[in-house]
């Protein structure tokens, strides 16, 4: 186990949540289930994309919110389709400026990489515009967000 590893708090869906996240992600794969005594998992251990998280069933005391939530670099807008298309599938909710909640409540910052570069920009007034592009979206679009750079407006 990895020195830090995030550490998820789940009603009594915490395989269900691997399973769909595993699913999600493509360098991703199970690690662990530890079984409870109802039958039920009592904590899983999985990875995606190189990070370790665990996950445990401990009932409905806490909810996730967005004080809380896991920064996914895109280098295409095909990805960034991709995971907002399955995150926000089933139950899940489409939030402001590229971040999307899954339907076990838990939040992701779906973020091209495109979009850190462009708002490097030295032209602050490029930035700028291309911020201001990107606080109306809620999917991050590329395109858009290009032809809020390429603007002279």
């Amino acid at each position: 186990m990895k020195k830090i590893t995030p550490f998820l708090w789940f009603d009594d869906q915490a395989e269900e949540a691997m399973k769909f996240y595993v699913s999600v992600f493509e360098d991703s794969k199970v690690l662990e289930v530890t079984p409870g005594p109802n039958g039920k998992a009592m904590s899983v251990r999985f990875e995606l994309e190189g990070q370790e998280f665990m996950g445990l069933n401990a009932g409905p005391q806490f909810k996730f919110t967005e004080a809380i939530s896991f920064f996914v670099s895109c280098k295409t807008q095909a990805e960034v389709d991709e995971l907002w298309q399955k995150l926000s599938s089933g139950g899940g909710e489409e939030g402001n400026c590229g971040w999307v909640k899954d339907t076990f409540g838990l939040w992701w910052q779906i973020v091209p990489t495109a979009l850190g570069e462009l708002m490097a920009d030295k032209d602050r007034a490029k930035a700028k515009r291309v911020l201001d592009a990107m606080l109306k979206m809620k999917k991050i679009d590329v395109a858009g967000l290009k032809r809020a750079y390429d603007s002279r407006d």
